[in-house]
């Protein structure tokens, strides 16, 4: 029924012009994930108006748009928004936007669907954590720049000089991660997590993941779940598992607890941020620091 109500809602504003106020003649550009917001953040700085729907912490497949949200899409001269199905619930509303003279823009829509991973459990077929293959989130910084310059064309030298710097940024940080990852053994990367976030990461730095919820944290684990990956555990001496900040941490915990029960041991690595960055004005609350952070966090606890 709440869904209803807000698409009714929708339907209704759009009907009507958009008045939106605009003495400071910047964009309004409205984002969904917290690593987007933070790359539109780079590309445009202080020459937009941006919005972030989800907060540190957030898990996008569970999240539900409200009003106050629809009032910020509605105002909005740019959405930009993961795509692939990632923030499910909110499908609907951006197809109802797209069916008027506004198109919400899905930035995985840039890469080529040959090199994205299959998957069963989203309406799109593919795995959506893309951002986590550091050349894909590079795509994503191309066609940000693209489209800021194309509406405001006034300031697209200045969107394009941060496109080069962050660029720059983005291929210093894909050489650090890779010589951090060289200091563990092939043998150790198994990267054991509450749900299957990090398979492009897998894919990339050559590393088993395993995800207790799989790929989407609307399915919650069972108990033959947590046996089953219990037991994989124990045959492969993994040394650590890790919580995602995005997802409670009952379920790795629960994870830790049937292995001890058979006699073994396996720690906790740390927690990593998956779905969502950390809080704001930390170095984990940017995508560049989370990526850091992230790398050392599963190393360190692969060791």
């Amino acid at each position: 029924m709440r869904k209803v109500i807000l698409l009714i809602a929708i339907t209704l504003i759009f009907s009507c012009k958009n008045e939106t106020n605009k003495e400071d003649g910047k964009l309004n550009v409205v984002t969904t994930t917290t690593m987007i917001t933070d790359l539109v953040k780079n590309i445009g700085g202080e020459h937009i108006n941006l919005q972030g729907l989800m907060g540190s912490g957030v898990d996008p497949h569970l999240y539900k748009a409200s009003e106050g949200d629809v009032s910020k899409l509605v105002d909005a001269d740019i959405i930009f928004y993961n795509g692939l199905h990632l923030e499910g619930k909110l499908v609907d509303i951006f197809e109802k936007m797209g069916s008027g003279d506004k198109t919400p823009i899905a930035l995985a829509s840039e890469i080529n669907k040959k090199q994205l991973i299959g998957s069963d459990y989203f309406a799109s077929n593919y795995d959506p954590h893309v951002w986590f293959n550091i050349d894909f989130f590079k795509q994503f910084v191309e066609k940000v720049t693209i489209v800021l310059c194309e509406k405001d064309p006034k300031n697209a030298e200045i969107f394009r000089a941060n496109e080069k710097r962050y660029l720059t940024e983005l291929d210093f940080l894909k050489k650090d991660v890779q010589s951090v990852v060289d200091a563990l053994q092939p043998e150790k990367r198994i990267l054991v997590t509450a749900h299957d976030a990090f398979n492009y990461f897998g894919k990339a730095y050559d590393f088993n993941v395993v995800g207790l919820q799989g790929l989407s944290t609307a399915t919650e684990a069972g108990v033959q779940d947590v046996q089953k990956l219990s037991a994989f555990i124990i045959e492969n001496n993994i040394k650590a598992i890790f919580i995602e900040s995005s997802v409670p941490k009952r379920t790795i915990e629960a994870l830790q607890e049937a292995v001890k029960s058979k006699g073994h041991d396996v720690e906790i690595g740390g927690t990593l941020y998956s779905d969502a960055l950390g809080n704001a004005g930390t170095l984990e609350g940017t995508y560049v620091g989370m990526y850091r952070y992230n790398i050392k966090t599963i190393v360190t606890g692969l060791q």
